[in-house]
């Protein structure tokens, strides 16, 4: 377990719970509406907002895109009301993780948050990542992005006591992992497709209620870095690898410091140290409850985790409407 942090004020972790819970409120007004850019414009614009009241020094490293591509929010972005004068915290946020979802009112669409220290959080391209995942209490090493799905299954199994077919792995449902999920099927797993929303998806490995055993496949490599952080906190491994569709993805990479392009990262290389991850439900999800109204009150939840503590909060708000 990694030692407190001592730019990471205590104060800080109810703080970011805040910062999501503005965020996912402020997307919850679009939750159905069929518009995915206003539903993020929404979380964006109450992210920001509720960011720039903190006494921090923030630095966006996971943003909604580079500066040119996103007007707020963006990698490299100050945020914080104590610039120069603050704690100088690295922060990676998807104000709107499963921007689909929301539009469609389908669920574990989620306002997401990580800050570690500066330079503790991978400076992660928005490139994909080949992603693999498993929860707290299984040999350091069980998994690896070099052996096939069927070696990472049964090595799993193998450490669980399990047999192969009583696995269940969960799988972003999309064209370019059908093999993958015809191998997986192959050799009896039970394999939990979501439409979206690999964070939550990564964070079900950690909690036996859902079932999940692994997460498998690709998907952003923002959202990995902020599954990794949510992971420092509960336990688990992860193994990712960047994936890189043409030059110009290789070039955003080596622009944000990445030199070796083919490397498996471990869970402390792509979030290092204490560090704390916030998320509130928007949707209806396997993790949290989505955004409700109730006459003039908004009811929130969400959780909190700190690495250097252990600790999870689920934190329930009520908001009214009219103050």
């Amino acid at each position: 377990m990694p030692t407190a942090s001592k730019v990471l004020d205590r104060v800080l972790v109810l703080e970011m719970v805040r910062v999501t819970e503005a965020a996912a409120i402020g997307a919850s007004t679009l939750i159905g509406r069929g518009d995915e850019k206003a539903a993020d414009a929404a979380a964006v614009e109450k992210m920001r907002e509720a960011l720039n009241t903190l006494d921090i020094d923030g630095t966006v490293v996971i943003g909604e895109g580079e500066r040119d591509e996103a007007p707020m929010l963006y990698i490299g972005e100050k945020v914080g009301a104590a610039q120069g004068t603050g704690p100088r915290i690295d922060i990676a946020l998807d104000p709107l993780e499963g921007t689909t979802i929301c539009a469609k009112g389908g669920p574990n669409s989620l306002a997401v948050l990580a800050i570690g220290e500066e330079g503790c959080l991978l400076n992660a391209p928005d490139v994909y990542m080949e992603k693999l995942a498993v929860g707290p209490g299984l040999p350091e090493g069980v998994i690896d992005l070099d052996k096939s799905p069927t070696e990472n299954v049964k090595a799993v199994a193998a450490a669980k006591g399990l047999q192969p077919n009583e696995i269940i792995v969960c799988v972003l449902d999309r064209p370019r992992h059908e093999k993958m999920i015809a191998e997986l099927r192959s050799i009896g797993c039970g394999v939990v497709l979501i439409g979206d929303g690999d964070v939550a998806g990564v964070i079900a490995t950690t909690d036996p209620d859902t079932t999940i055993d692994m997460y498998m496949g690709s998907g952003g490599a923002p959202e990995g870095v902020l599954a990794c952080a949510a992971l420092r906190c509960v336990g688990g491994q992860f193994k990712g690898r960047l994936l890189f569709r043409n030059e110009d993805e290789r070039a955003r990479a080596r622009k944000w410091g990445i030199t070796d392009l083919d490397k498996q990262y471990d869970l402390k290389e792509l979030a290092k140290g204490d560090c704390i991850f916030a998320a509130t439900g928007v949707t209806d999800g396997s993790l949290l409850e989505g955004v409700k109204r109730k006459g003039k009150i908004m009811t929130t939840e969400s959780v909190v985790m700190r690495a250097s503590s252990g600790t999870v909060r689920w934190v329930k708000g009520e908001h009214r409407l009219d103050r």
